[in-house]
């Protein structure tokens, strides 16, 4: 199998993992703490972002991260996962939630759901070619 396609397989499986947490903290949210769905939104998106920041560095991309485990380099892959998958997955999130839960009204369980999917192709992107680049 290439790399690519086995980055890609991992990438997915750590997303899966992901959108449990991001469903869990969105279910927290609205339904236990009677948040907005545009606030519960970012929030639980941030959380989904933080875990699968954890299991991408240790899992999927560890074959370029064990070369450079110090601090200062862990922050700035993280600090380019923001700025790529974050700001990706927070701002389309958003504003995929405004579109299918605002104006057509879709129930914001299918309409987070949707949105996952719609953004996950740049996320991954995002992570190979910037935040773990070689």
């Amino acid at each position: 199998m290439k790399p690519l396609t086995l980055r890609w397989l991992k990438f997915n499986f750590v997303g899966a993992l992901g959108i449990g947490v991001q469903f869990g903290c969105f279910a927290l949210l609205m339904s236990g703490l009677r948040v907005h769905y545009l606030l519960a939104t970012p929030l639980s998106v941030e959380a989904a972002v933080l875990h699968n920041f954890v299991w991408h560095e240790r899992f999927t991309w560890k074959e370029r991260t064990k070369e450079a485990p110090r601090p200062r380099d862990v922050a700035m892959r993280l600090v380019r996962f923001h700025a790529g998958n974050g700001l990706v997955s927070i701002l389309g999130n958003i504003a995929l939630m405004r579109v299918l839960v605002g104006v057509l009204h879709l129930n914001p369980y299918l309409g987070t759901g949707l949105a996952i999917a719609i953004c996950s192709l740049l996320n991954f992107a995002a992570s190979e070619w910037f935040v773990f680049r070689k």
